[in-house]
């Protein structure tokens, strides 16, 4: 039993585990990212289905959301891979043990532009995975260069226009194949964690685009909070960078097949609209007509669009063995009889 387990008061999940035997370090993302939302309802969701962390697998690819890892299941093994390649490492570490649950974090940088081919053959294999891409339209760690899903027409301070069409995350991986797919906004706690839990619970790839806005990059000159206004208002003592300092966006629950406004940090607006009720996420036609109209009526459409519960993932198809993982199999059982060695070499000749 953990120490916080022993501890009085502390409310312990099925296994016998608090909530925050389930954190990480903490996070070295800006104050106010979206990312860090996500993360505490990782950890959450987590929690409520009574994970044991060691069951689980992180990895990650390159940017400011690939370093969500570290802030959740810190008692779970982790791989931060190189920049785009995160879906190659994830299909060999199912293979070696695919018992084990794996949770993907990447950002649309690191999955739509430099991984959008791992991402598409991912999909395709179905890897039974969830895949959260935590989505803001530009590049983070390199300072705020327009990724491929930023909107036609955005203006940023060092990036001038943004002339090109956007990748929807969601259409591509509808196009692809994949067997679960949804989108939601890092504000939305509650909707962020039922579609977690549901995406921990598929048999194959589920795919989370949750919108997750810059607080640093994706901001106004005119605004006080923005790094344009305060260099040109600014009487440095020291040449080093700051980062102010913002309120973490909340929503407040709305019902399914209504609308809200979000007004993000650089007063920019997005309209959320919430899938109704009564809609079947099981007919493919119904949820590509449902994209469409949504990028009709240029709303932002959030909870789970698709999902094809009998579609067999990856570790199905290959018929791997419930009880020996192969990363548990011995020379013994890998070495091919002689018989069957003869035999191999009798077919070359």
């Amino acid at each position: 039993m953990t120490e916080t387990a022993q501890m009085p008061n502390v409310q312990l999940n099925l296994v016998g585990l608090s909530k925050n035997d389930y954190r990480g370090a903490p996070t070295t993302l800006c104050a106010g990212c979206g990312h860090n939302s996500i993360s505490n309802q990782i950890i959450a969701a987590a929690y409520e289905l009574n994970v044991v962390p060691e069951d689980m697998i992180k990895l990650s690819g390159i940017g400011c959301s690939s370093k969500s890892p570290a802030y959740f299941l810190n008692r779970s093994f982790g791989f931060n891979s190189l920049h785009g390649r995160m879906p190659s490492v994830a299909t060999g570490a199912m293979f070696g043990d695919h018992r084990m649950r794996a949770l993907a974090v990447s950002g649309d940088g690191d999955t739509t532009n430099i991984g959008m081919g791992q991402f598409k053959h991912i999909m395709r294999r179905n890897v039974p995975m969830v895949y959260i891409i935590e989505n803001n339209g530009v590049y983070g760690l390199t300072k705020g260069q327009f990724s491929a899903t930023a909107e036609k027409g955005l203006r940023l301070k060092y990036q001038g226009l943004n002339p090109f069409t956007p990748v929807d995350v969601v259409e591509e991986a509808m196009a692809s194949g994949a067997t679960f797919v949804a989108r939601s906004f890092a504000g939305d706690a509650n909707q962020v964690k039922s579609l977690i839990k549901a995406a921990l619970s598929h048999n194959g790839l589920a795919v989370l685009d949750i919108i997750s806005p810059c607080v640093t990059f994706n901001n106004e000159d005119d605004s006080r909070h923005s790094y344009g206004w305060g260099r040109e208002h600014r009487e440095p003592l020291h040449d080093f960078t700051f980062v102010p300092r913002e309120e973490e966006i909340q929503l407040t629950d709305f019902p399914e097949g209504t609308t809200t406004t979000v007004t993000l940090h650089d007063g920019a607006k997005v309209v959320l609209k919430k899938i109704d009720r009564d809609y079947d996420p099981t007919s493919r036609s119904a949820a590509i007509h449902l994209l469409e109209s949504a990028r009709d009526e240029e709303v932002l459409l959030t909870g789970l669009i698709y999902v094809d519960p009998d579609q067999p993932s990856l570790t199905d198809v290959a018929e791997l063995s419930a009880q020996r993982p192969l990363n548990r199999l011995t020379e013994t059982d890998l070495r091919p009889d002689k018989s069957m060695i003869d035999i191999a070499n009798a077919m070359m000749f």
